[in-house]
C-alpha cells in the first residue's frame, strides 16, 4: 500500500478538527464546520485553504520563454515580472494536458499544476523542452495557502510590508508577511476577493498561524469540499472532470485562454479545427426540480440522450441543483429545457447563463 502523503500543515488540520481525505495521494481536508458552512464564510467574510498539495515547476534559461510558448496555449511573451496567466498546455490532438497557472518572476517562470498530474506534466514538459531551458520540480519544498473572501484583503495587508491594494488582478509580487518570505498573487478558485500565498513549505504553519490569527472572527478554516462548491458555482474546470485529454479548449470555453496569433504551439493546428465545427459545448445546468445532478449522470432532450454532466452539486448560495456539463452543440443554448437522469428518474432542469454565481468580490 503505498503511503499517503502530508502537507507541512497537516498536524494544524487535525488540531482544528478537521476530516481528512485522499487526494491525490495526499491526506487533505475535505471540511471542518462543514461545506456549507465554510462555503457560505467565504462568500460572506473569509476562507483560508491549504493547497499545498498542488505542483509547482521553476522554468528558467535563455529559452524559457520561447519553450513556454510553444507548450502552453497563451501568450508568454507578452508576459511582464509580477504578471500571473491562466493556461493550458495541450497535446498535438488538442486535447488537455492540464490547466495551469504561470507565473514570470525576473529569474524565470513558476508553473503551477494540478496534484495529480504532476509527474504527468513534468515528463511532458522535460520531453519537450529546449536546450537553453531548466525545468525543477520545486512541489515538495512549496507551500500553498489560499485566502478567499470580501475581507481577504483587510485580513492580510497588516501582515505585509506594502500595501496590499496595490496588487492587481492576476498579478503577484515576492514579499514578506509576518516575517516570512512569500509569493503573493492576487489568484484564486473562489469567485471572490482573494489571494495565493506561496512559501517554503517548512514556513506554511507559521505563515497560516499569522493569518488566521489577524483575521480573527472574521476567517474560517476551509476544505476541499467547499473548495468544489465555489468553483462549480463559478463553473471554474476541475481538472479530471470538466477537462482532460479527451476535451479541447474550444468545446470546454476555454477559447479566451488561446493566442491564435502565435506562429505555432503543440495542439494549434487540431485546436483551429474545433474553433469551426465544435461538437459539443460545456454549460451550465440549473435544476427546475428538487435534484442535484451529479458527474456521469446523463442529459436528455426529449428522447435523445444530448450530454453528460461532469460535475455537479447542491448550490449553498443558490440553493438549488446545479450542474456543468457537455451537450451536442444544437441543444446548448441558454435556456434550453432538459432532464437529467439521477438514478433511474428524468428530472427537469435548464441550461442557463455562466457563472451561476454573479454576486462576487472578484474585482473588488
Amino acid at each position: 500500500m503505498i503511503e499517503l502523503q502530508k502537507t507541512s500543515l497537516y498536524e494544524t488540520h487535525i488540531s482544528l478538527g478537521a476530516k481528512m481525505v485522499d487526494f491525490a495521494g495526499y491526506l487533505m481536508p475535505v471540511q471542518y464546520s462543514g461545506i456549507i458552512d465554510e462555503h457560505c464564510g467565504v462568500r460572506a467574510k473569509c476562507g483560508i485553504f491549504d493547497v499545498s498539495h498542488m505542483g509547482e515547476f521553476f522554468v528558467h534559461g535563455t529559452d524559457a520563454e520561447s519553450f513556454l510558448d510553444m507548450v502552453t496555449v497563451g501568450n508568454v511573451s507578452s508576459m511582464k515580472t509580477g504578471d500571473a496567466q491562466y493556461s493550458l498546455m495541450c497535446n498535438p490532438s488538442g486535447g488537455i494536458i492540464d490547466d495551469l497557472l504561470i507565473y514570470k518572476k525576473k529569474s524565470g517562470y513558476m508553473l503551477v499544476v494540478n496534484a495529480s498530474n504532476i509527474e504527468k506534466d513534468f515528463a511532458w514538459l522535460s520531453q519537450n523542452a529546449y536546450r537553453g531551458t531548466t525545468i525543477r520540480n520545486i512541489s515538495e519544498e512549496t507551500g500553498l495557502i489560499a485566502v478567499q473572501g470580501p475581507q481577504s484583503r483587510a485580513i492580510l495587508n497588516p501582515l505585509l510590508d506594502f500595501n496590499i491594494s496595490t496588487l492587481g488582478f492576476y498579478t503577484f509580487t515576492e514579499c514578506s508577511l509576518s516575517g516570512y518570505s512569500v509569493t503573493l498573487a492576487r489568484t484564486g478558485y473562489s469567485g471572490e476577493l482573494g489571494y495565493e500565498i506561496y512559501c517554503f513549505s517548512p514556513d506554511a504553519p507559521g505563515v497560516w498561524g499569522a493569518i488566521f490569527q489577524s483575521g480573527g472572527d472574521e476567517i474560517i478554516p476551509a476544505g476541499l469540499g467547499s473548495r468544489d462548491t465555489l468553483r462549480m458555482e463559478m463553473k471554474y474546470c476541475l481538472y479530471g472532470n470538466d477537462i482532460d485529454e479527451n476535451k479541447n479548449p474550444i468545446e470546454a470555453g476555454l477559447k479566451w485562454t488561446i493566442h491564435f496569433d502565435k506562429p505555432q504551439f503543440i495542439g494549434k493546428e487540431a485546436i483551429q479545427s474545433f474553433v469551426e465545427n465544435p461538437k459539443r459545448r460545456l454549460v451550465c445546468i440549473q435544476m427546475t426540480e428538487k435534484a442535484v445532478p451529479r458527474k456521469g449522470y446523463t442529459i436528455w432532450k426529449e428522447s435523445d440522450e444530448i450530454g453528460i454532466i461532469t460535475s455537479g452539486t447542491m448550490s449553498p448560495t443558490l440553493g438549488k441543483g446545479i450542474g456543468i456539463g457537455y451537450v451536442s452543440k444544437d441543444y446548448s443554448k441558454n435556456g434550453t429545457e432538459i432532464v437529467v437522469d439521477i438514478r433511474g428518474k428524468k428530472k427537469s432542469a435548464e441550461i442557463v447563463k455562466n457563472p451561476f454565481y454573479r454576486n462576487g468580490t472578484l474585482h473588488a
